[in-house]
């Protein structure tokens, strides 16, 4: 199959209130652009340095979402073009995020990343961390981001109960924050292997890579 037929097949499976972010870490931009010619927009890469060889190479009118662990000395090298950064982990992390997109006159979109998975290697917010964030006199004055949703992953488990329970976990706290936060609309979890569920219990925004790109290139 095609990328552009599996893309297509993806998509067609989605409600249309789900915003699909095909995950092309890894992938060459030939892959990228086969995708690209199909009408889609909205690439997610999870290493700054790859993004921004992408970005430099590929058209303009692609929005390239950060959807990988961010190390805040990176920030700068995407801050001129991101559209949207998701694994927003530390107000360490949105402070500097903000300085940059300051210097570069932009405003840029970010998703606060919780921990919802069992395992310790997933990174993220806990509730508590959340809250002073949103609480904070400091975070008032961050006029360079905008907070649009949160984001977070499941475990990778084949028990399905554990992943909705992990997912509606998510959910409740998209509706808690949107109380105090009310021009939120993102909730963005779901990946190739448990977007169906995902869905099923609120997401708006779904990262798929394999389904679309096949097995990932190690580099």
């Amino acid at each position: 199959m095609s990328i552009g037929t599996n893309l297509n097949k993806v998509k067609s499976s989605l409600p249309g209130h789900v915003t699909l972010v095909a995950v092309s870490k890894t992938k060459p931009k030939e892959v990228i652009l086969e995708a690209y010619n199909t009408g889609h927009r909205i690439f997610g890469e999870n290493k700054v340095q790859e993004m921004v060889q992408k970005w430099e190479e590929l058209p303009k009118d692609i929005e390239w979402h950060m959807i990988g662990h961010v190390q805040r000395n990176k920030v700068k090298y995407m801050a001129p073009f991101v559209s949207m950064i998701h694994g927003v982990d530390s107000f360490r992390l949105l402070k500097e995020i903000d300085k940059q997109a300051k210097k570069n006159n932009r405003t840029i979109d970010c998703l606060l990343q919780m921990h919802i998975a069992k395992e310790e290697t997933k990174f993220g917010l806990d509730g508590n961390e959340l809250k002073e964030i949103i609480v904070s006199e400091e975070f008032e004055l961050l006029k360079n981001i905008r907070i649009v949703g949160v984001m977070g992953m499941a475990t990778f488990t084949p028990d399905e109960s554990q992943v909705r329970k992990e997912f509606a976990y998510l959910k409740s706290i998209f509706a808690e924050l949107k109380e105090q936060l009310p021009e939120i609309d993102t909730l963005s979890m779901g990946m190739s292997g448990d977007y169906g569920i995902a869905i099923e219990e609120g997401s708006t925004m779904v990262r798929i890579g394999s389904s679309i790109f096949g097995a990932r290139n190690y580099l």
